[in-house]
Parts: structure tokens; C-alpha cells; sequence
């Protein structure tokens, strides 16, 4: 796996360790935090999807994977309508898990890749579902 897939993964956890750093701070409002935090998320989590749709297009696959690549967009969108709830980010966090073990099951890797691209997702959710957890337990 190039260098830079990794370096960008890594980059994308920025605003989760950011925005869980400002929940100990009073630089913002912490209902602020925790709004960018869900936006963040559910963006984020809609990127997994576009995932599955280029898989499914590239390799000719008709079928679930199609509808489940709509998933994360819907999913992230449901929870932007509901940004306040305090059940959000537990949504969010279990859907980063199912579209891991999703990924697993059903992508279309080249070989070369399925195991450094499958230790890349399990760290980058990880520290995404950590993410979730320590911003649940601040509020």
C-alpha cells in the first residue's frame, strides 16, 4: 500500500482527536464540538459508502452491494436530522464497525492489498469508534 493512503487515512482522524481535545477545553462551546463532531462523522461515514458504488461499478456487481453503498449517506444524513440526540454518535460508531466488517467481506481488493488495506481500516476505526466513545462519556 502506498505511503500517502495511509498518511491521508491517518490525516482523517484530525478532526475526531481535535474536536475530542476541545471537549476538555472551554475554547468553544461544547455543543459546538459536538455538532462538528456528528457532521464530521456522518460525512466521513458517507465516504465508506462512495467506496462500495465505485467497487460494485468497477467490477460489474448487480445487487446488495449497490443498495448497501447508499447506507452510509442515509444513515449519516438521518443522524445530521437528529444532531442533538444523545443515541447519534452510538449510530454513527456501530455503522464505522458494520461498514469495516462489510468491507472485509465484500470488496474487491487486489491481493497485493487485502490485508495491509483490511489493518489499515481496523486501525483508522479503532481510533474513529474511541473517537465516538470519549466524546459520548464527556457530554
Amino acid at each position: 500500500m502506498q505511503p500517502l493512503i495511509k498518511q491521508l487515512g491517518f490525516a482523517g482522524l484530525l478532526p475526531f482527536i481535535g474536536l475530542n481535545i476541545l471537549t476538555f477545553t472551554d475554547v468553544m462551546p461544547q455543543s459546538l464540538v459536538y455538532l462538528y463532531f456528528t457532521q464530521y462523522s456522518a460525512v466521513l461515514l458517507s465516504f465508506f459508502g462512495g467506496v462500495h458504488w465505485y467497487d460494485a461499478i468497477s467490477s460489474h456487481k448487480q445487487g446488495h452491494q449497490m443498495y448497501v453503498a447508499m447506507l452510509p449517506t442515509i444513515v449519516g444524513w438521518l443522524c445530521l436530522t437528529q444532531s442533538g440526540a444523545p443515541w447519534v454518535l452510538g449510530i454513527l460508531s456501530i455503522s464505522y464497525l458494520l461498514m469495516m466488517f462489510y468491507d472485509k467481506q465484500v470488496l474487491t481488493l487486489p491481493k497485493d492489498m487485502v490485508v495491509s488495506y483490511t489493518k489499515l481500516r481496523m486501525q483508522l476505526t479503532t481510533i474513529v469508534v474511541l473517537s465516538h466513545a470519549v466524546m459520548i462519556f464527556s457530554r
